[in-house]
């Protein structure tokens, strides 16, 4: 399965049977709307804090995934799942819920392809028939723990992002109809000695780059093999850094269509993002939401989505250190014969 120096090649092709999106009112007003299942219109769901908002949209997402599975959470024998909050709680307190048994991950928001990676890895390997992924976050969370208080209402830079209030998830099977995983290349740890958490689109960008030139290498291939490679989250800071380097590297991308989530997710010129979208969120609903529809009517035949992440903590950046970031690339094909 270890295809060249540091990717998968899952030979069983597992397949994707149905996916769920969960959304917050941010993303209601964006370009991808009509893509997601669930729409909320406010930011607390109903609950008494945001961490218990982004739990929910977890919870109901995960559920929802199962239930167009046409499965119960009793058949998923493992849930794989990460998010942005310290010790992963939003899905750790959803993995408690659904009682399924769970695989908790961070990549930051690296976390969906992270976990469609690992996931397909189960599957492919015969450890399960049936198995779960999925990721959240939420702006007001992510604020509260990584920036300043959503209260405070402290002004922003234009290299900053938005994180997106939404959840994912994805239900893999060992057989079936749907789009499927083919491979998966796992991105290594890139450090550019930036420390500002208001250029995270600039400190990621350079692990987007690294990880698609692995895969070209790994796979020998060249972009035109897909119709279609989002990155997760560089927004359009970190997006016009990453077609700076392709162009540096010589990596030609104009022989296929090139996106960011973090630019998919809102419409950056008219809503009050700065840069775009980011969080675990980002990518994992406009991969699941609208690069899934595109998949299944089969207007996209080959995709390489690459969920991108920022490994630093509230205390890695109050003592000072550099954001580390990290990229991984799964390719995932319409499953049309």
């Amino acid at each position: 399965m270890l295809q060249g120096h540091q990717s998968w090649i899952f030979r069983e092709k597992p397949v994707i049977q149905s996916t769920a999106t969960v959304v917050g009112p941010d993303e209601s007003e964006g370009p991808l709307v009509n893509d997601f299942d669930i729409v909320h219109g406010d930011l607390t769901l109903g609950q008494d804090s945001w961490e218990k908002a982004e739990r929910a949209l977890m919870e109901e997402a995960g559920k929802l995934a199962v239930e167009n599975a046409g499965l119960t959470k009793e058949q998923v024998q493992f849930y794989v799942g990460g998010d942005l909050m310290n010790q992963i709680i939003s899905n750790t307190f959803a993995a408690r819920t659904w009682s399924i048994p769970y695989i908790g991950i961070f990549g930051a928001c690296s976390t969906s392809m992270e976990g469609l990676a690992l996931a397909s890895l189960i599957i492919d390997s015969g450890s399960a028939k049936y198995a779960m992924t999925g990721t959240c976050s939420h702006n007001c969370t992510s604020e509260k723990q990584f920036r300043y208080p959503t209260e405070y209402g402290s002004q922003k830079p234009p290299t900053a992002q938005y994180t997106v209030t939404g959840a994912g998830a994805a239900v893999l099977a060992r057989k079936g109809d749907g789009p499927v995983v083919t491979g998966a290349t796992i991105g290594k740890v890139t450090d550019m000695g930036i420390k500002d958490p208001f250029n995270m689109g600039a400190a990621m960008a350079p692990a987007a780059v690294d990880t698609i030139q692995a895969h070209f290498r790994d796979f020998k291939r060249e972009p035109g093999y897909y119709d279609l490679i989002v990155t997760g989250d560089l927004a359009k800071v970190g997006y016009d850094i990453a077609c700076e380097l392709f162009e540096k590297h010589k990596v030609p991308m104009n022989q296929t269509t090139y996106k960011d989530c973090g630019m998919m997710v809102y419409d950056i010129e008219n809503q009050a993002v700065m840069a775009g979208g980011s969080g675990c969120g980002c990518s994992a609903v406009v991969t699941y939401g609208h690069i899934m529809k595109k998949l299944r009517k089969g207007e996209l035949k080959r995709v390489l989505v690459v969920a991108t992440g920022a490994l630093l903590s509230p205390l890695s950046f109050q003592q000072g250190e550099n954001i580390p970031c990290i990229a991984h690339a799964v390719a995932i094909e319409s499953g049309a014969q």
